[in-house]
């Protein structure tokens, strides 16, 4: 898509850029009336000097202006850590949402009290995971949140899936191939 023919562009400085905070971008008359407006620009502080000179390194780097090749490493690396992650759960029978090419895969989890066992079963086991439920989603749409990184090694995503394919037998997680 051309990011031309969008109105207003929003995104996150923490996951990619390793930051915090976010941006819009729009046209003038759009960025001036939200800065009117808006509660978080009236009411919170700007970004601090390091957060925004980190995001905007790491932008560089994504970019290749740093003179290395490194960001585009990091994004291939990313990309295929995050089709290989979701992938691999789609063919274990685990119902996953999100987009191809996404590095925030979600599995559904359908249950309030499986979310819970899953996630304190796995952090036994080391693998770290964001679970999301009630009341951020509906009683019956639990699911389970991973942020895959281009650091993780293919034996690291090897260990977590292993440890995610015993946990979905035992916990009944697998409930076929849904997204074809």
């Amino acid at each position: 898509m051309n990011p031309g023919d969008i109105d207003i562009l929003m995104g996150t400085f923490t996951k990619a850029f390793g930051s915090v905070g976010g941006y819009i971008a729009a046209d003038k008359a759009t960025i001036d009336f939200l800065k009117m407006s808006s509660y978080g620009q009236i009411y919170s502080s700007s970004m601090s000097p390091p957060c925004a000179q980190q995001a905007l390194e790491a932008l560089k780097m994504i970019m290749g202006e740093d003179g290395t090749s490194q960001g585009l490493e990091r994004v291939n690396s990313l990309h295929e850590n995050s089709n290989f992650f979701r992938d691999s759960l789609r063919e274990m029978g685990f119902d996953v949402l999100s987009d191809r090419d996404s590095p925030v895969v979600i599995m559904m989890v359908y249950h309030p009290d499986k979310v819970t066992a899953i996630s304190r079963e796995l952090l036994k086991r080391g693998v770290a995971v964001v679970i999301v439920g009630y009341p951020v989603t509906s009683v019956l749409l639990a699911r389970v949140r991973f942020c895959i990184s281009a650091c993780h090694t293919r034996s690291d995503l090897e260990y977590a899936l292993k440890q995610l394919s015993d946990l979905g037998d035992t916990l009944l997680l697998k409930h076929g191939t849904f997204n074809e």
